[in-house]
């Protein structure tokens, strides 16, 4: 019999379960474009779809590496036995995931690349993949021993109200350097679409359409000597 628990215990529960997953498998799929967890509890068994540019990295040769942490996985959150299951899904389009653009320009900077050029390069990537705007926000030792922070921007970005929350993809990473540790943010805007699939559905609140005039039957106004008639 399973043991009762009360509902705010299990959502916190379920909340550092999810925290330490996905800091788990920040740390070991960083360099193979890891872009998010999600995970799926049904009666039978919990399903964990990772999400990654590079899928074939994350499943291994033969599928070793997805086999070792869903192992990994289950000694570490105590499942019983083929209850948990790991699967590996595909970012369609990583220029829109903040998550993926932050790992990368994590590695960029870690690769001695200049900060304004690495940043430049994600803000390009990023606006040709079809976004509405874009914000890369690089702070710490930058050159010099003092911090600072710099600010790239393009495109349209909304900061405020329930849009936010479905326009808005945003990722924070840190980088270890030798002279000390940068920060990165990354916060993309995607666009309206309609379909679903490359942005939200539901349009901005403050987007106007106009429609253009229908058609109308020209009416033609009775002379003044049919009038006397009638």
């Amino acid at each position: 019999m399973a043991q009762q628990i009360s509902k705010k215990r299990k959502f916190v529960a379920d909340g550092v379960f999810l925290a330490e997953l996905n800091e788990m498998l920040t740390r070991e799929l960083g360099e193979d474009g890891f872009a998010g967890v999600e995970i799926r509890v049904t009666p039978m068994r919990t399903e964990i779809i990772i999400r990654a540019t590079r899928t074939q990295n994350v499943l291994g040769e033969k599928g070793r590496r997805i086999r070792e942490l869903t192992s990994v996985a289950q000694k570490r959150f105590n499942f019983p036995d083929d209850s948990v299951e790991l699967y590996a899904e595909k970012v369609m389009n990583r220029g829109l995931c903040a998550v993926a653009q932050a790992e990368s320009l994590r590695y960029k900077l870690l690769g001695g690349l200049a900060v304004r050029r690495a940043c430049y390069g994600v803000l390009r990537f990023v606006m040709e993949s079809g976004a509405k705007g874009c914000e890369v926000i690089v702070s710490g030792k930058l050159r010099a021993q003092r911090a600072k922070s710099m600010k790239f921007k393009d495109g349209y970005m909304i900061s405020s109200g329930h849009p936010v929350n479905q326009y808005i993809d945003g990722a924070v990473r840190h980088v270890l350097l030798r002279q000390g540790v940068l920060g990165i943010k990354v916060k993309i805007m995607l666009d309206w679409d309609p379909k679903g699939k490359q942005g939200p559905s539901t349009p901005l609140p403050d987007l106007v359409t106009i429609h253009p005039p229908k058609d109308e039957d020209e009416f033609l106004r009775p002379l003044a000597a049919e009038i006397a008639v009638a």
